[in-house]
């Protein structure tokens, strides 16, 4: 049978009809990058599958991460070597078959500031590095590299002369987390999963302990409905424990929220052609290449407020700016922070007081029949956790079932990447457009770059950059409402693209265009598109002032200032 490979506005409502009217193998709750992940694992093993989630796809903690694909260097000094081996193997998978147009080698400098202990310490950690990115395969990047004092000064001319007496090099990969996520709900209903977003479950459905479905509420048109299922999948990661409370259960295992900021600069504020990973009384700080910026983050903090829109204080940012001045010639200043953003890892909580040494492990509970509950975990191992998640429940389910296939199932737009961007000078030439102007598109879309330069065939106009936001144009617009699951601005402006970090304005100047071009695919009269523009503002102007308040509690409620887009 074929299924569109679009995910827009009629797809989802086919896909509430067809969740209203029969009876699933598997509901998973919650879209982020396990809910969304699980969902593709059940459905590839041929079960019928349904994906709900409350708000649009990553708009928790799955859009709001360090964009790294990695083993994670810290966990070998914790001695969690198979947490580290378990995380390399997915890098290269992730690299290689899954989504190379989406994730990408990155290369990073660890510098040292003594000369032989820590150059033999930090070695032989990158040496092991490297030996357990081969135990799954080829790694897909480079070995490490040890740097002399001078080979460090000119790769990287910026730090500071005393902070170092050399390095080591090191790759990893990094990713467009919350593209990756739409990607992944996308290719997961193109195998014939019934994904919603904007969906909240409100309720379980019990038949004497056996959870049999849950009461949804269409938030776009304010209907409500249930959803019958064998198996439903609690993926809700830092809401794990709220929703386990709707079913009268305090769950088998208690997730804490861990608070984590980052910075974005643009990149000509300090030279170098690498990253840098640093070392700081608490944990590590990295210094993430991300186009024509750089990432820096992160901070790690207890946090036990709103969980939907977690802020960044004065504080938060003045700790990043220190660390990192600390390294670097010229020092960075709060006028040099572009963007910032705050999310939330949910970290299965332990013996541990200090959220940095609570465990990066995920856990699988069946506490109740016919609701399995993931929880923990990192990005990067999401495949693994989703596996784990739907092989729990195929074992309450009647029949012979496969076991997972997503090892090798490429995401919508993965197949033929590498030919295509050996094309994409004449790709460019076909257009009229810049090569880098198809480069962009093809790290963001893949093989689907097609379907958006058939959009730009159609309306020229749609090439044209978004004000304020030249690394973007329309057409991604037009194409996140038509194909990638938008239904709001701000889905687009925060996720489908991140304008709301990169751009200096964050989106302001962007939101009227975005907006109009949205108004045209989703059928908005006037009124709404004002009404989605005002509500984009008061965010941004919320996010602004919220970073500069002292401490999480005021941070918090003047960041609640702002009202959400929530239409029933």
């Amino acid at each position: 049978m074929t299924r569109s490979t679009k995910l827009g506005p009629e797809e989802r409502t086919a896909a509430i009809e067809r969740l209203k009217s029969k009876e699933l193998d598997i509901l998973v709750v919650g879209g982020g990058i396990v809910g969304t992940g699980s969902a593709l694992d059940a459905v590839t093993r041929g079960l019928s599958v349904g994906l709900l989630e409350a708000r649009d796809w990553a708009s928790g903690t799955s859009s709001r991460s360090s964009k790294l694909v990695h083993g994670g260097i810290r966990y070998l000094e914790q001695l969690d070597f198979r947490l580290v081996r378990e995380a390399l193997t997915e890098r290269g998978l992730l690299l290689k078959r899954i989504a190379p147009h989406l994730v990408k080698p990155v290369r990073f400098l660890y510098p040292l500031k003594k000369r032989v202990v820590e150059r033999a310490y930090v070695g032989a950690g990158m040496l092991l590095y490297d030996v357990l990115s081969y135990v799954g395969g080829r790694p897909g990047v480079p070995h490490h590299r040890h740097l002399s004092r001078g080979q460090v000064a000119k790769l990287v001319p910026s730090l500071s002369h005393d902070a170092l007496v050399g390095g080591i090099t090191y790759y990893d990969a990094q990713v467009d987390d919350a593209l990756y996520v739409a990607s992944l709900a996308r290719t997961a209903s193109a195998y014939g999963a019934h994904v919603a977003s904007r969906v909240r479950v409100e309720g379980f459905i019990k038949v004497g302990e056996r959870v049999v479905g849950v009461q949804a509420h269409d938030l776009q048109t304010g209907e409500r409905f249930e959803v019958r299922a064998k198996q439903v999948v609690n993926a809700t990661g830092v809401w794990t424990d709220d929703t386990q409370r709707m079913v009268g259960e305090r769950g088998t295992f208690k997730v804490r929220a861990s608070k984590g900021i980052h910075l974005v600069v643009p990149r000509d504020r300090f030279q170098s052609s690498m990253g840098l990973l640093l070392r700081t009384e608490k944990s590590v700080l990295f210094v993430i290449p991300w186009g024509r910026h750089w990432l820096i983050g992160t901070t790690d903090t207890d946090w036990n407020l709103d969980k939907a829109h977690p802020a960044a204080t004065a504080a938060d940012i003045d700790y990043l700016l220190e660390h990192i001045n600390a390294v670097l010639q010229v020092a960075l200043t709060r006028e040099d922070v572009e963007g910032v953003y705050a999310g939330l890892r949910p970290l299965l909580a332990g013996e541990s007081e200090q959220t940095s040494k609570l465990s990066r492990e995920h856990l699988v509970g069946h506490s109740v029949p016919g609701l399995v509950v993931i929880a923990g975990g990192k990005w990067t191992t999401y495949r693994v956790m989703a596996k784990d998640a739907i092989d729990a429940a195929v074992d309450a389910l009647d029949g012979l079932v496969p076991p997972s296939t997503t090892k090798e199932i490429p995401l919508l737009g993965a197949e033929g990447y590498r030919a295509a961007w050996n094309k994409r000078g004449k790709i460019a030439h076909a257009f009229n457009l810049h090569t880098v102007r198809i480069e962009h598109l093809l790290n963001r879309y893949g093989t689907l770059t097609d379907e958006l330069l058939d959009l730009i065939k159609e309306r020229p106009e749609l090439a044209d950059p978004l004000p304020g936001a030249d690394d973007y144009i329309q057409a991604e617009v037009v194409y996140a409402a038509t194909h990638m699951g938008a239904l709001h601005l701000e889905d687009v402006l925060a996720r489908r693209t991140r304008i709301s970090i990169e751009a200096w304005d964050r989106g302001v100047s962007a939101a009227p265009v975005a907006a109009r071009l949205l108004a045209d695919v989703l059928g908005w009269d006037t009124e709404r598109e004002e009404r989605e523009v005002s509500i984009y503002l008061k965010r941004v102007a919320a996010e602004r002032a919220s970073q500069t308040q002292p401490d999480d509690e005021s941070a918090d409620r003047v960041r609640l200032e702002a009202p959400d887009i929530v239409t029933s």
